[in-house]
């Protein structure tokens, strides 16, 4: 399994498209094998979905994401995380142990505003 963890540092980012870069995280029987910095090759709409589907993520794990972009993983097969906050590493553990749960939230404004994440 393929984890990717939207990524400011080394924190999950509020915003999935505006993050500095993907943390790719490689999993085997629930543990971590390898930890990729991908890049975020730009903001686009209906782009990181298909890009992150090519490095063969399974689930995508974020602080906030619009509605759309949720479909659009969902339409490439990937689960997505919302909700997360802290450090990236964390948040995989997290998902690995069962605790991490989305909150389903949704970015209602294009801006982020105060929108994202909560």
């Amino acid at each position: 399994m393929k984890i990717a963890v939207a990524s400011d540092g080394k924190a999950v980012s509020g915003h999935f498209g505006h993050c500095e870069v993907f943390l790719l995280y490689t999993v085997e029987e629930s543990e971590i094998k390898e930890k990729t910095f991908i890049p975020n090759p730009g903001h686009r709409p209906g782009y990181l979905p298909v890009f992150l589907k090519e490095q063969e993520a399974d689930v995508i794990v974020a602080g906030g994401m619009g509605g759309t972009a949720q479909d659009l993983f969902a339409e490439q097969g990937i689960k997505v995380i919302v909700g997360a906050q802290g450090a990236a590493d964390n948040a995989v553990m997290e998902h690995l142990a069962g605790v991490l749960q989305s909150t389903n939230s949704i970015c209602t404004e294009h801006a982020h505003e105060g929108s994202c994440g909560e």
